[in-house]
């Protein structure tokens, strides 16, 4: 098996497939698991599938982990503050002088890197270049972790966000239309609601403020746990699960399923797990139960409903963002 991704390309043309690395913040490519001696990622549908072919696998939330004695490579993020965040986690668990390598696309940010180790105190060389990647070497500085954790007003609500949630920091205009459309729409007594993407936890605190039963899920432990803080942060209680799309909560249904999925891996469109929250949506809704999501107007959203679920109604449209309500 060959890599295919670019900068899995440049490690295998570096490395070559006779040793085993230790991957952190993993890409999807099946290369990475033929060649893993063990991975820590936030991602538990990666996790499952590393453990899956009986290769370790780690949550950077878990307690004591342990990497083999390998090679390190970490692959720098897109989202610049979460590449910074993997450094400051790897110098925080790793011991002294640990050797790491770093690679990344250059249109991922991967060439900011020589200055960022430079402003850390760390040395570096580069190891190799190809493919529009670069590949580098240094090794860790034994230092604690900074709290990456940003804390910020909504409304009502009290909100706490990690760099590695999908729009860290602030609430995106989608997830404002949704909130606005769901205060208009939402009416009678307490339902059971599940909560697809949770991300930092506005929409399930804003749920639970409101007497709901909420189930919130994400695929990202950093979601998870920042969700949870927000509830913890605005009193409130709601059950939280790492689940990829619906695998972490089979069998359970709904009344209410709302979500403001996210399209992008890295730079490219994916719509893999917004069409199976679609898809199986009937499974997961009771009888009279509905589905509710938001989406920039250009996603083909529309065909999946009415394939999956027979037919839906838009619910509100500002131009750049459509809310969209279908039931069983």
């Amino acid at each position: 098996m060959s890599a295919q991704l670019p900068a899995c390309q440049l490690l295998e043309r570096y490395h070559g497939n006779a040793s085993e690395l230790c991957f952190i913040a993993v890409p999807e490519d099946d290369w990475l698991v033929s060649r893993s001696a063990a991975m820590v990622s936030d991602n538990v549908a990666l996790r499952t599938r590393w453990q899956s072919a009986e290769r370790i696998a780690f949550s950077p939330f878990d307690e004591h982990i342990v990497l083999p004695e390998a090679p390190v490579v970490l692959f720098w993020p897109k989202a610049h503050q979460l590449g910074l965040w993997w450094l400051d986690w790897l110098c925080a668990t790793l011991p002294d002088a640990t050797p790491l390598e770093i690679v990344g696309e250059h249109q991922g940010g991967i060439k900011r890197v020589p200055k960022l180790l430079d402003e850390r105190g760390l040395g570096w060389d580069k190891l190799d270049n190809a493919r529009r990647c670069s590949l580098y070497a240094t090794r860790t500085v034994k230092r604690a972790a900074p709290d990456p954790w940003t804390r910020f007003g909504v409304g009502e609500l009290s909100l706490v966000s990690h760099p590695g949630v999908f729009g860290h920091g602030k609430v995106d205009e989608g997830t404002r239309l949704l909130l606005e459309t769901l205060e208009r729409e939402l009416q009678g007594s307490p339902r059971r609601v599940l909560d697809m993407g949770c991300g930092d936890g506005i929409i399930t605190a804003w749920l639970a403020r409101r007497g709901f039963d909420v189930t919130a899920v994400d695929v990202s432990a950093f979601a998870v746990q920042a969700c949870r803080r927000t509830l913890e942060a605005n009193d409130l209680t709601a059950r939280v699960v790492e689940s990829n799309v619906y695998a972490g909560i089979d069998g359970e249904r709904f009344d209410l399923i709302v979500s403001n999925p996210p399209f992008h891996q890295e730079r490219e469109i994916s719509f893999g797990p917004s069409a199976r929250l679609i898809e199986r949506a009937c499974d997961h809704l009771t009888p009279r139960g509905q589905l509710v999501l938001v989406a920039n107007a250009f996603l083909p959203y529309p065909d999946l409903l009415d394939r999956a679920l027979g037919s839906f109604e838009t619910l509100a449209d500002n131009r750049r963002f459509k809310v969209y309500r279908a039931g069983r």
